[in-house]
């Protein structure tokens, strides 16, 4: 009789036991509450939620910031820019076969700023008392711009191909004026470029293109 009552008192000890282990009881006698895994995700989100914000904040921020900048830096570049003339730029004058009868203009900026080549030259072989007539098919839709170091080129028709040019003489000297930011203003000091010793033959029809960017562009009129 003694050994099945001793029975059922083991078996509690050991169901006890279990229950402490496997977590559904506390020592205090009260259920363990683990934290819901929804609840942990949603803590996640919004610290994400939050950075994102701040990223965007800074971002935005940073973005205008730039963009002042930005715009200072384009205005002050336009400001600083000036007028090519005969104090910062180089002028050669050079006949060339083809088309017949032309001279190419080239004008380099030696400066130490961006310089505007506006309109087209003002020639004046020796002292004739009357302006070639620019090419107007020639006028290029943007001022012609030139950083340090950069060329800009002007074509010169000196005389008419049949012979119908009036007044023909032969030059030895050139002298190039710069025009300013508006028509037939003065640009600055004029060049003289070096012409050929044998000189240049010209005649009523001198005509100048534009300054344009291109050479072969100067050279297509």
């Amino acid at each position: 009789m003694r050994k099945y009552r001793a029975l059922p008192v083991a078996l509690l000890a050991a169901l006890a036991l279990t229950a402490c282990q496997d977590g559904t009881g506390t020592k205090d006698g009260g259920a363990a509450h683990p934290e819901p895994a929804s609840a942990t995700v949603a803590a996640q989100q919004a610290t994400k939620a939050t950075k994102a914000t701040k990223a965007t904040k800074a971002n935005k921020g940073t973005k205008s910031v730039k963009g002042v900048k930005e715009a200072k830096e384009a205005k002050g570049t336009t400001a600083t820019r000036v007028s090519c003339n005969g104090s910062n730029t180089t002028v050669t004058a050079r006949p060339v076969r083809r088309p017949v009868n032309h001279m190419l203009l080239t004008v380099k900026n030696t400066g130490s700023k961006t310089c505007d080549l506006t309109y087209y030259p003002l020639l004046r072989f020796d002292e004739m008392q009357w302006a070639p007539r620019p090419i107007e098919d020639s006028q290029p839709q943007a001022v012609v711009t030139l950083a340090p170091g950069e060329s800009g080129y002007a074509g010169v028709s000196l005389s008419a191909a049949d012979g119908s040019g009036e007044w023909g003489t032969t030059s030895h000297k050139l002298t190039v004026g710069f025009q300013g930011r508006t028509p037939n203003s003065d640009g600055g000091p004029s060049a003289v470029p070096t012409l050929p010793a044998k000189g240049v033959y010209y005649d009523s029809t001198l005509t100048v293109t534009y300054w344009l960017r291109d050479m072969d562009d100067a050279l297509s009129y």
